[in-house]
């Protein structure tokens, strides 16, 4: 398993996962669009971080996340080369987010139900190797989440099985249970739940919780 990670992303959870990548022990690159940021992000990541821009991170990435806004997405993966993405597993975190706000607490997509982001971003690079994780939990649960002892479930989906247990590995340091829901049309179903976790805390306030299943 690889212990070099690029992260496309600055935002909550760029940093988040960045730290989370640091603590269990690999290198971390950490790419942003915005050169007056970069100051900043080695300052959140103790200086341990290289910080760089999109390509810098995918290339140096043998494993890449993506964490952009979902709007993002796409151009970001522009910006970051699709060369420097082939045959990498990259971990998309991302949701298709519309600009729009929430009615009653209700997330507004850009997607329809019978497509994905992550099947746009699968066909937009399609010699990368997508693995849909970190999307369906809040950021300050994505690294060692503690829920009294009980792991939550990390929904996962791609088509690229190697990849999948490279991500597994990944989830399961960070202290999650995984549930693999599938190739990349299994993110029509993952993405949503994002929609559903936030109603709480958009309603209520109430945003310490997450998802569990439970097998028997």
């Amino acid at each position: 398993m690889s212990r070099k990670i690029g992260i496309i992303g600055s935002g909550i959870v760029g940093e988040t996962l960045a730290n989370g990548f640091i603590k269990h022990g690999y290198q971390v690159t950490i790419g942003t669009n915005s050169a007056d940021k970069r100051d900043g992000l080695r300052a959140k990541t103790n200086g341990q971080a290289i910080v760089g821009t999109f390509e810098d991170a995918a290339r140096f990435g043998e494993v890449v996340v993506l964490a952009t806004k979902g709007s993002a997405a796409e151009s970001a993966l522009k910006l970051a080369g699709a060369a420097h993405l082939a045959g990498k597993t990259v971990i998309d975190t991302c949701n298709p987010i519309a600009d729009t706000p929430p009615v009653n607490g209700v997330l507004q997509y850009f997607t329809p139900p019978n497509e994905s982001l992550m099947e746009r971003l699968q066909k937009a690079v399609p010699d990368a190797r997508f693995v849909k994780a970190f999307s369906c939990i809040g950021n300050a649960f994505m690294v060692d989440p503690d829920f009294n002892g009980e792991k939550p479930t990390m929904f996962i989906c791609g088509n690229d099985e190697m990849a999948k247990a490279d991500v597994r590995t990944i989830l399961e340091q960070f202290g999650h249970d995984v549930a693999d829901m599938g190739t990349v049309e299994g993110a029509r179903a993952i993405e949503p739940l994002c929609i559903l976790w936030c109603i709480p805390g958009f309603r209520g306030g109430g945003w310490n919780h997450a998802f569990k299943l439970l097998r028997k």
